[in-house]
């Protein structure tokens, strides 16, 4: 089939579609203005003292070595007395450059430090340092102090998946494939076409080749074979990327976890990677799988706490994909054909490191994970991997998904608000829980919590791309504007459900391509995300 190039035409931003919001129909952030003694009062100077300590550290140390050296010069010049008036003659440079002066100094360094000591242990009150010197010491100990309490973990670099131009299709050749599989009815064809039609995607989503190339008269390809090609060719591509942007080599990588729910192969993707890249022989891998779309921050989060266990800290590679491949669904029950029409080929990979050194170059800053799983019995069959009634492997999607995961969302973000939302908004909280509690205990009544605004200690959302209809719920919730929800619509438009990656496109649209809120150094961005189980995992980032 012929591929229309106008049909393929990548979409750049929000004010190109239909669901663009213009200046007349909803605010922008130049919408809002605030006074700048507000502003200045709303910044976390704590977040910034812990960002420029490592820095403030680092000059520290050479400050304290060059006092030290000037005490003990001064000491050895008074010990014995050299004509100044001589100090430019090449003679006097040559006996301070000499090997045994140079020894004579670190011999003296040497003596005071183990008086130092030694006055220590022995509660002496005489002072060996000039005062300087101790109380830059001193102040060297207490920063030093503070950034071990800290444990920051800081992201170096990240890469999307942008697919080849074969890999991309249309609506009408989704259709076109999904005929030529050979094993859908008319009204299953039907059915999907409607889905397409309403799911928020575009006319440029990327699809294996071994499904498109049924477009060309060739039989499908679903075998292991083809899953393992569409994995490396996404999985190689993001971390060669990801690695070169955060200028790292495999060698440097201690900690490995690749999250992929519907394709576990044996030897696993993370074999796959370490073998391709040929990294260490005692880095540390696990690879997740049956976690859903909201793997990704799952994933981070075990990879940090892995970094964390490291006395000397270290790096860590994050990759997060979905494979479409063996996981189309081939049979005709309704709950199981939304899988076709709505998830895409994508994958992300991230190089995290918890070495404070390392946040000069860093790009963000981890503030917080949240994690929340819902135990009921409706929230675990909300997205279940089962036959159908004729057999038939698929993954079912209730129709309560929108529900639970709004449910689950708000115990999430119940146990997130206060690690994030200014006293302010905690307090309206508290008040309206009690107000609730009075009314219906005393008066019968009903009366709603306060929702609080998280747009006062967020300035950014990725809100995982899993349809229009949970962007929607999402926005209405949360009370928020057009601009914030941009960078999901702008996903799925453009990539689809790329399943736990999606959050990671959303990232970079708001990093490289969002207008109507750029991002600025200081700014807090917010990831949500959903999977199976049912679960709701969030993470808060700060732009350095």
């Amino acid at each position: 089939m012929a591929r229309d190039n106008q049909a393929m035409k990548r979409v750049q931003s929000e004010s190109d579609v239909s669901v663009a919001s213009t200046e007349s129909e909803s605010p922008t952030y130049r919408s809002y203005h605030v006074r700048k003694s507000s502003l200045i009062g709303m910044i976390n100077w704590t977040h910034v003292f812990r960002t420029y300590i490592p820095h403030l550290t680092v000059i520290g140390i050479g400050v304290l070595v060059a006092l030290i050296f000037h005490q003990v010069l001064t000491d050895l010049m008074e010990q014995q007395p050299i004509d100044t008036s001589t100090f430019h003659d090449n003679k006097y440079k040559a006996l301070l450059l000499s090997p045994s002066y140079i020894l004579t100094v670190l011999s003296a360094i040497q003596d005071l430090l183990q008086k130092q000591v030694h006055s220590i242990l022995s509660l002496r009150k005489e002072a060996l340092f000039s005062p300087a010197v101790e109380a830059c010491f001193v102040s060297l100990v207490v920063m030093i102090l503070i950034v071990k309490m800290d444990n920051p973990t800081y992201l170096l670099s990240f890469a999307t998946f942008k697919a080849p131009k074969e890999w991309k299709v249309s609506h009408e050749q989704i259709i076109e494939m999904m005929k030529r599989q050979g094993c859908f009815t008319e009204d299953s064809l039907d059915f999907m076409q409607r889905l397409l039609e309403r799911s928020g995607t575009g006319q440029s989503t990327a699809w294996p080749p071994g499904i498109v190339r049924t477009l060309e008269g060739k039989p499908p390809d679903r075998s292991i074979e083809g899953s393992r090609r569409e994995a490396e060719t996404i999985l190689f591509d993001i971390v060669e990327n990801a690695m070169r942007k955060a200028k790292v080599h495999p060698k440097d990588i201690d900690v490995l976890v690749i999250n992929c729910s519907l394709f576990s192969p044996t030897p696993s993707l993370c074999a796959s990677v370490i073998s391709k890249f040929q990294m260490r022989s005692d880095i540390h891998s696990y690879n997740l799988s049956g976690m859903g779309c909201g793997a990704s921050l799952l994933a981070l989060d075990l990879a940090k706490n892995m970094l964390h266990r490291r006395r000397m800290g270290g790096k860590a590679l994050v990759v997060s994909t979905e494979i479409i491949t063996p996981n189309l669904y081939i049979g005709n029950e309704r709950a199981f054909l939304l899988q076709n029409t709505l998830f895409r080929c994508g994958g992300a990979a991230m190089i995290i490191s918890n070495r404070w050194l390392d946040g000069s170059r860093a790009w963000f800053k981890l503030l917080h994970t949240v994690r929340v799983q819902n135990p009921s019995e409706d929230a675990f069959h909300c997205v279940f991997e089962c036959e159908d009634s004729e057999g038939i492997r698929g993954v079912r999607l209730s129709k309560d998904i929108v529900k639970v995961a709004g449910k689950t969302m708000e115990k999430n973000l119940t146990t997130l608000g206060p690690l994030v939302l200014p006293w302010s908004e905690q307090a309206k909280v508290a008040f309206s829980v009690v107000a609730k509690f009075v009314m219906k205990k005393l008066f019968g009544k009903r009366v709603n919590v306060y929702v609080p605004d998280f747009k006062r200690a967020v300035d950014h959302f990725c809100i995982h791309a899993g349809g229009r209809a949970v962007i929607d719920g999402i926005e209405k919730n949360m009370k928020l504007e057009k601009f914030h929800t941009e960078p999901s619509r702008m996903v799925l438009l453009n990539y689809g459900n790329t399943s736990s990656s999606s959050i990671w496109y959303e990232m970079e649209y708001i990093m490289n391509e969002q207008k109507t809120n750029p991002l600025r150094k200081g700014d807090r961005i917010m990831q949500v995300a959903f999977g199976s189980g049912f679960k709701c995992t969030s993470g808060v980032w700060l732009k350095l």
